[in-house]
């Protein structure tokens, strides 16, 4: 397993198992995952369809427990927390992007920033201020009152890391981010989650394409419900240059 010494781990599972029942069959999604996540890092995690990262995902996301084994978040253990003391902890540290962005279509840009904030008691004024930043930091300030509907698919993912980021979570986790958009822009959306990596936030990719998760600076592989690989990238991929060199052929036409 790669290592930043220097950081402080803010999200571990240590051999971490998942047991579902389908009828009659029980199916091990999660074999003994044990995964370090350190401050300020930019992880992905790659595996195909039916591997168990999905499962890994909603584990680190504590949108689920574990059968065995712990999850540590910020040093505390949550792994048999109540469905109530997760929800709270999530909407305090976990950022999430979702492949479908689960946008209100027929409510504006601001409101949809917002939503997040409302579960968590701010005032009125205060969730304006704090959703117009969020949105302003993703290069939306002037879509504030813009409806779902109203705006390109690239916008939406935008708006929808608007309201990832608006709690101020130490996490952002990001599942399959540009699957729902045109190759461009995917490419803007992870030039938006670099950015986001460079000024300091933790973020997790979780995604079946290579090039995707070639974007992180780490790829946990995962296949058959295990950790095949933990490997540091050594040809990263640069959203804001694939965008110059996008924007060169452009020109060239």
């Amino acid at each position: 397993m790669s290592d930043h010494p220097m950081r402080r781990a803010v999200l571990e599972t240590s051999d971490v198992t998942k047991k579902y029942r389908l009828e009659d069959v029980e199916v091990n999604a999660l074999r003994g995952v044990s995964v370090r996540i350190r401050e300020g890092e930019m992880v992905s995690i790659m595996g195909p369809s039916g591997s168990g990262k999905s499962t890994l995902m909603h584990i680190v996301g504590l949108l689920d427990r574990p059968t065995t084994g712990e999850v540590v978040l910020e040093r505390e253990d949550v792994s048999r927390l109540s469905p109530n003391a997760l929800a709270e902890l999530r909407n305090r540290h976990i950022g999430f992007v979702f492949q479908a962005f689960n946008l209100l279509p027929r409510t504006s840009a601001l409101a949809n920033v917002e939503l997040p904030l409302i579960y968590g008691g701010a005032g009125g004024a205060e969730r304006t201020r704090r959703a117009r930043e969020a949105l302003e930091r993703v290069g939306l300030g002037d879509r504030l009152g813009h409806f779902s509907s109203q705006l390109s698919g690239g916008q939406q993912q935008r708006v929808a890391i608007a309201r990832a980021l608006v709690n101020d979570p130490s996490i952002v986790l990001a599942d399959e981010p540009t699957g729902n958009l045109d190759s461009r822009s995917g490419v803007e959306i992870m030039a938006t989650l670099q950015e986001l990596h460079k000024q300091g936030i933790t973020v997790i990719l979780v995604t079946h394409d290579d090039r995707i998760a070639r974007h992180a600076e780490r790829i946990i592989h995962v296949l058959d419900g295990r950790v095949k690989a933990d490997v540091q990238v050594t040809k990263r991929v640069c959203a804001e240059d694939e965008l110059a060199q996008a924007a060169d052929v452009d020109a060239g036409e």
